[in-house]
């Protein structure tokens, strides 16, 4: 049996940090991996690579964005984003029952593990493409998102892999662990295939269980097991379950997921050679249902403290499908994830043929609502989509409180969207330092976990970019202080 000081479950980017904070103490490291070689990373290698991070200016992203060009940083308004900000919003989005302490850390370690990560190759840059908008000559950054990892996730997964290998972490894939058993000095990994590993110190980075559809189905809820799979078909909660079983405290809101608008025609599970069909600019169209219905307010709040809500809402209307309208008001501010080739993407030069090619749709419904929709939008206010401005409607049923603009500026473009889910909120409690907690809130010892099976962080919504963040800091935390506690055996 071979043995390590510490092992790593999960290759995303929550392990990988693990792996190398634990490698670069001194510690010797072993990643295992359920998933074969080309799908390695897990829901990272999945993500659009965007991450939050707490700054106070522009100084401290020439931190993590060395190369800035200096035209870039005189045509740009990074504004900043405090840690009160940053903590702030993550408590507000989960109406207050995150883990204060956890968030804390999170928030106030973001910057400083951001750095540390440029040191192990990972190379952040702004997000132009998705998080800016060009407004008096300047590019204005907006909803708490700046940065994000060159080459999106598929870049952050192979630049921390890159240097784990050259660091000497021992990577297996094809191995899913099944058991975790204690002993003495540690933990037996049992695996399904292959031979069990010894450890002083095991990190749970697996990923929550939104890949299980008998989980998905008993925690979320009925239609559940009718949702797409945006992420990793890996992700089944294996390592939620081994955790439990050997005295983990279950935790967080199991009945809560993060699930977005995701096109109509896309696969059933993750591919990583057809990303991006998400449909995440909602907020500047109008949405409505198979009965030609609004069923939402659009523009509530900026997407990335909205979009993670959709996924359920579209799940719950009739056939689960949606069609998201826009004019060419804003169709020009749509970022490259509408302009795929294979969006479910429908155009016409009148509203009329418009709803003669919404397959499924109430015709009549839709022209309704819509003749509805453009006598009530209030138009005193500027059109601005960098900022909460304020420009909705007057007298709708469901309003729509931000960037209402009439739909009569033609050709008109339609986008079919059904139900993604992107990860589960629930899962493991951990303290700040990523130690696995038990049922009398104790860590139990060598135990860690780093990534979507915390449950301590999200509930009810996700503040974008969150995600990787809190797995960058606690994976760094859990990897040092595991390391640490193989020293002193």
């Amino acid at each position: 049996m071979d043995h390590f000081d510490v092992v790593v479950l999960g290759s995303g980017n929550a392990g990988l940090c693990a792996a190398l904070s634990a490698r670069e103490s001194g510690a010797r490291v072993a990643i295992l991996e359920k998933a074969p070689e080309l799908e390695k990373g897990g829901n990272s290698a999945h993500t659009g690579g965007a991450f939050r991070v707490a700054y106070e200016g522009v100084e401290d992203l020439k931190q993590l964005m060395p190369d800035l060009l200096s035209s870039e940083l005189e045509n740009s308004d990074f504004g900043t984003y405090s840690e009160e900000e940053f903590f702030s919003e993550l408590a507000v989005q989960s109406q207050y029952r995150a883990d204060p302490d956890v968030l804390d850390t999170v928030v106030s370690e973001s910057l400083d593990t951001l750095r540390w990560m440029t040191t192990k190759g990972v190379r952040f840059m702004p997000i132009y493409g998705r998080q800016a908008f060009k407004i008096d000559g300047k590019y204005k950054f907006w909803g708490g998102l700046t940065i994000e990892v060159s080459g999106g996730g598929l870049g952050l997964v192979h630049s921390l892999m890159t240097k784990a290998e050259k660091e000497s972490v021992q990577i297996v894939y094809d191995t899913r662990a099944s058991s975790l058993l204690r002993k003495a000095d540690g933990w037996i990994v049992q695996c399904t295939k292959g031979e069990d590993v010894s450890a002083r110190s095991v990190i749970i980075a697996t990923g929550g269980f939104h890949a299980n559809l008998r989980w998905r189905t008993q925690f979320l809820g009925p239609g559940w097991d009718l949702a797409k799979v945006r992420g990793s078909r890996h992700n089944t909660g294996d390592g939620i379950e081994m955790a439990l079983e050997a005295g983990a405290a279950a935790y967080g809101n199991w009945s809560g997921c993060h699930a977005v608008f995701y096109d109509l025609n896309a696969p059933a599970m993750g591919d990583l050679n057809l990303l991006n069909m998400q449909k995440n600019y909602f907020h500047l169209g109008v949405v409505v249902n198979a009965d030609g219905k609004r069923f939402m307010d659009e523009g509530l709040d900026f997407r990335n403290y909205t979009y993670s809500t959709m996924g359920e809402k579209v799940l719950r209307q009739p056939g689960g499908v949606a069609w998201q309208i826009f004019d060419q008001h804003t169709e020009s501010l749509l970022p490259d994830e509408y302009r795929i080739r294979q969006a479910t993407r429908l155009e016409a030069s009148t509203l009329e043929e418009l709803a003669k090619k919404l397959d499924g749709i109430n015709a009549q419904g839709f022209l309704n609502t819509v003749e509805d929709w453009n006598a009530s939008v209030d138009d005193k206010k500027a059109f601005n989509p960098a900022i909460r401005d304020g420009r909705s409607t007057r007298g709708l049923t469901i309003p729509k409180s931000n960037w209402a603009n009439p739909l009569n500026k033609p050709p008109f473009v339609a986008y079919a969207v059904t139900c993604g889910i992107t990860f589960t909120f629930g899962g493991l409690k951990v303290d700040s330092q990523a130690r696995v907690l038990d049922e009398e809130d104790q860590p139990i010892e060598g135990l860690y976990a780093a990534g979507e099976l915390v449950g301590n962080l999200y509930f009810v919504k996700y503040a974008g970019g969150a995600g990787l963040t809190s797995g960058s800091v606690l994976g760094r935390l859990a990897g040092a202080d595991a390391a640490a506690r193989s020293a002193t055996k």
